[in-house]
């Protein structure tokens, strides 16, 4: 078995974290958090130390602070953004978004492949399921990888809480249906990647999570 190696970036005023994940030479980037070319600098050069092939550039989901750096790391590795289709909303109104926090922020270029529920992604020996878990955010997904057992929830679970559900397209009880149904469905030992926070396991959500028990 091959071990997908998994880095965190903490970026911008939103403390968004931002993933490398990297399987024999082969890197995806998930959610692009970095807010300043300092940031974003961050991520290039940590790709240069480790000579990695940047495969895919990946969104749980759209909200301001997830994608922040789109433009900046499209032009830098020469990909596109893939995300679910129903993130479309979020991406095309992120211009407006941003200014609603006093962002000025461009245009995100457009996803080149939309992903959903049972979608695989490929890079290096890693293979990665996807879940579709909204009640966040429209078009929230997860990225499981079995064979290493983690996963990256975007803002769908944290460390003792869960995502907020106040924004537009927010839903409690959707959320917990993709928490209880989905994220739940996998082995307490799996490790949980948030979007924001340290680290924390299935298990220890399960048990310990005031908003869960």
């Amino acid at each position: 078995m091959s071990t997908t190696y998994v880095t965190p970036f903490t970026f911008s005023d939103f403390a968004t974290n931002c993933y490398i994940c990297h399987s024999d030479g082969e890197t995806v980037i998930v959610d692009a958090s970095c807010s300043t070319e300092k940031e974003a600098s961050e991520i290039v050069n940590y790709v240069n130390a480790n000579n990695l092939s940047v495969r895919h550039l990946l969104l749980t989901h759209a909200h301001i602070d997830h994608i922040l750096g789109c433009n900046t790391l499209a032009k830098q590795f020469g990909l596109s953004w893939q995300a679910h289709r129903d993130t479309s909303i979020w991406l095309t109104g992120a211009p407006t978004q941003a200014l609603l926090y006093g962002i000025r922020l461009m245009q995100p270029p457009k996803v080149s492949n939309w992903l959903d529920e049972g979608d695989i992604v490929q890079f290096g020996n890693a293979q990665w399921r996807v879940l579709h878990t909204p009640g966040h955010a429209p078009g929230s997904i997860c990225f499981v990888d079995d064979a290493n057992d983690f996963v990256i929830v975007g803002d769908v679970l944290f460390n003792q809480s869960v995502g907020r559900t106040d924004l537009p397209g927010g839903n409690m009880g959707t959320l917990m249906e993709s928490i209880f149904q989905k994220l739940f469905m996998l082995p307490d030992n799996t490790l949980v990647y948030s979007g924001h926070g340290p680290p924390t396991t299935i298990g220890a959500e399960r048990r310990h999570n005031p908003f869960l028990v």
